[in-house]
């Protein structure tokens, strides 16, 4: 797994509980200057939740980008 996607990961866990949800997605997008409704960010979510807990691990957000 790329350190660069570990080093996104932690910077988009803004609470450092080891998962992105979707506020939190919401906030980044937002500090990029690309804001999406909490519904976006909730569907890009469930694209990359293979486990189906409504967050996406470390693992999840690698494989997706990877």
């Amino acid at each position: 797994m790329s350190n660069d996607y570990a080093t996104t990961f932690r910077i988009v866990d803004a609470d450092d509980d080891g998962l992105i949800s979707a506020p939190e997605l919401t906030r980044l997008m937002e500090v990029l200057g690309q804001p999406i409704t909490p519904e976006a960010a909730t569907a890009a979510i469930a694209r990359m939740d293979k486990d189906g807990d409504g967050r996406i691990s470390l693992e999840e957000f690698a494989a997706y980008l990877g």
